[in-house]
């Protein structure tokens, strides 16, 4: 499905508990209305003591992972998007 971008590459809004952030994107196809989905990512710093993030998760991180994606779910619910959002 091809988008048009008539925004920045930003996210709308971002959660972060610890390593874990969801950003939430406005996705708006060219034809129909806009919606939003979700990325997920974990923080971390390699070998070379440099920020990096990822996109897998180990068992430890699988509460927060949840606790970010009801977050967002929740946010994502407050704030639904509308043909009038994307004009």
């Amino acid at each position: 499905m091809a988008t048009e971008n008539k925004k920045p590459n930003k996210p709308l809004h971002k959660i972060r508990l610890g390593a874990i952030q969801a950003d939430i994107w406005e996705q708006v196809p060219e034809k129909g209305q806009p919606f939003l989905t979700v990325s997920f990512t974990r923080s971390y710093k390699n070998n070379s003591d440099e920020w990096k993030n990822g996109h897998s998760f180990s068992q430890e991180h699988l509460d927060t992972l949840r606790d970010v994606t009801l977050e967002a779910k929740e946010w994502m619910r407050q704030h639904p998007l509308s043909k009038a959002t994307a004009a």
